[in-house]
Parts: C-alpha cells; structure tokens; sequence
C-alpha cells in the first residue's frame, strides 16, 4: 500500500484533560509530544477555582513537560478556573493579568460531569462574574447539559442551549463563549447562527461514533463519556460542521483519562481517552468524507484565532501507515488506562519534528 503524507501546522487541543500527580506524568506526553498548546480543564479534586491554583498546576504540568525532549519540550499548557457562584470579579482581574497564561472560565453545570459538584446551580448568581469577564476578554468555556432529573439524558444539551446558552450569549453580547464538545445538529445550528463572539470543540469520538458504539456486543464502557456519543444523524451534522471551514468550529479532545478500575465498575466514569493519537482519529474522521485538506484550519488555526494566540510555526506530518492501539497504557500504579480503539487498527502516525522552532 503506499504511504501517504501530509503535512499540517502543529495543532493545539482547546479542551484537555491531564489529572494530577501520577496520572498526570503518565498522560502529559501523549499530547505534548504533537500538540503545541492544550487549554487545560480545572476539575480537579478540590477545584481549581483561583488564578494561583491554577497557576501552580500549570507548573507541575511544565515540571513534566520539561522533562521531555524535542517539540514536546516546548508544550505550553493553557489554564481554566472552575466557576462557582463565589467566584469574584476580582479573581477575574487577576487571571486577565496573567498575560494568557490563565485564558479562560470554565461553567460546569452543578452534577453534570466527572468532579462537577462544585459549579453552577443558578446561572443568575454569576452573571456579574460573566459580565467581568466580557469586560476583560476572558473567554466562558461551557460544558451544555442540564442536569434537571426531568430531562432525558440525550436531550440534555439542546434544553442547555435554550434555558441557558441562549439568554447569556443575548445578554452578554461581548463576551467571548465556547460550547464544548458539542454533540448534536441543535448545538451546530446554534453556534452557526450566533455571533462571531461564539463558537464550539468537537472531539474526535463525536465525530466517529454514535451511540450505538456504546452497546456493539454488550456495554462497552470506554465509548461512555459526557455529553453522551448521540445518534447518527447527529454525528453527521457534527461531521459536516467540522469539515465545513467555518471558523466557529475548531478542535477540542475532551479526553479524559480514567484508571481502568474506575471505568469498568458498576457506576463507571465518563469521558474516553483519545489524547495517545487525537491527531490520527481526527485525520480519519476528516479523511472519511474526502475533506483532510479542512483539518489543518480546524486543528491549528481556528482554535488559536479565537483565544487570541497567535500561529503555529511548527509542523507535524501526518503519515497513512496502519498500526494497532495498545490494549492498555501505564497510568496509576497497579491500574492502567485503557484508551479509546484499545486494539483496534488505526490509519494514520504522526510525525513531528525534533528541530527547533521555524523563524
């Protein structure tokens, strides 16, 4: 079979996490190691919730990225604060005066996800929060469901999107705000027909799968993540938007390691890994509909113009030559992570240079 290559700037993921301490040694250099920026999720137990917090998280992400070699040396992990109703305007000003090294807010709906207990339950109570941060350009980074009990669990995001996206992208018309992970057309049509302050990640699962993955010969419990994979006329509008070239949508893993023990349990974890070889899923995704030639813009471009950052200089080679996903990677002592595809083929290797930084 002959190989194919091509070549893309090198990517950032607007939506990461990497845990602490063990876990996150084990999980850091998969995405240093092609991505030059990650936007770091702050759900942490306990949360990250001030600029010094956050500050100090990102030094023991850079305590492992330092140890690395190469391109991946030169990872730079971009920080989130958690948003709870106590967050003041003053921690605000603080992360505004980090010179982008703290860049966003994160809005978890309280419950909706892993480590969620700590954020909103009454939008209201963050409103001059989010009015401070329009006023400073810091961008609300939110996760889109309901966490009403009343809801169906896939209707979630589209109830998110009338009750609270809507009236606060009306009532903050400055403010910069990305809908996370979306999953469904409603999400799509939404941040399509919104101003250009709003936009949206997609992640490689969302793109690849529906839900139906979830059961293929009985549950399958590294497919479950939240917003949950929807049904495949969904997937194709997520597919159609990632393509598109519209620069309101952009790259985001959202992947999420979890111990092995903590996924395959009776009350498992949500969230899929896909950090170990996020650039060759989106690759298949994009090559899958004959539109590879749109994933250097959606995995390196966009992203980086809306958060205010500026290009990459650096490349990384996307080269087709199959290989088989390791059943399990090293993770927590006695407790690996399995990722997503675990011993399934995939398509595409990335290659990345080891030289320094193009002027």
């Amino acid at each position: 079979m002959t190989v194919e290559r091509f070549a893309l700037p090198r990517p950032d993921d607007w939506h990461l996490h990497v845990r602490d301490g063990a876990a996150l040694a084990a999980v850091v250099p998969h995405t240093a190691a092609v991505f030059g920026r990650a936007l770091i999720m702050p759900n942490l137990k306990p949360p990250v919730t001030t600029v010094a917090a956050a500050l100090a998280y990102r030094e023991r992400i850079l305590s492992v990225v330092r140890a690395l070699s190469g391109a991946a040396a030169r990872f730079e992990p971009i920080m989130t604060l958690y948003l709870t109703e106590t967050t003041t305007v003053t921690e605000i000003d603080r992360a505004a005066a980090t010179q982008g090294r703290v860049r966003a807010v994160k809005l978890y709906p309280a419950g909706a996800t892993t480590n969620a207990e700590s954020g909103v339950r009454c939008i209201e109570r963050v409103y001059p929060v989010l009015e401070r941060m329009e006023a400073r350009g810091i961008v609300l980074c939110v996760h889109g469901e309901v966490t009403d009990p009343e809801i169906d669990l896939f209707d979630r995001e589209a109830v998110f999107i009338e009750r609270v996206l809507d009236p606060i992208v009306r009532r903050f018309p400055g403010l910069k705000v990305v809908l996370e992970h979306i999953t469904t057309a409603d999400a799509v049509a939404f941040v399509e027909a919104a101003p250009e302050n709003v936009a949206a990640t997609i992640t490689a699962h969302h793109l690849l799968y529906n839900r139906n993955a979830i059961f293929q010969g009985g549950i399958r419990p590294h497919y479950y993540c939240l917003p949950v994979l929807k049904r495949e006329q969904h997937r194709q509008a997520l597919v159609r938007a990632a393509t598109s070239g519209n620069p309101k949508f952009f790259l985001g893993t959202d992947s999420a390691p979890h111990a092995r023990s903590t996924k395959e349990a009776v009350c498992g974890c949500a969230g899929c890994y896909t950090a170990y070889a996020a650039l060759p899923l989106y690759a298949q995704a994009f090559a899958s509909v004959g539109a590879l030639d749109r994933l250097p813009d959606f995995a390196a471009r966009f992203g980086a113009a809306f958060y205010g950052f500026p290009q990459a200089t650096e490349q990384v080679t996307l080269v087709r030559c199959p290989w088989t996903v390791p059943q399990t990677f090293p993770y927590l002592p006695d407790d690996p992570l399995v990722p997503l595809c675990a011993g399934e083929a995939l398509e595409w290797q990335v290659e990345v240079s080891d030289g320094e930084e193009s002027e």
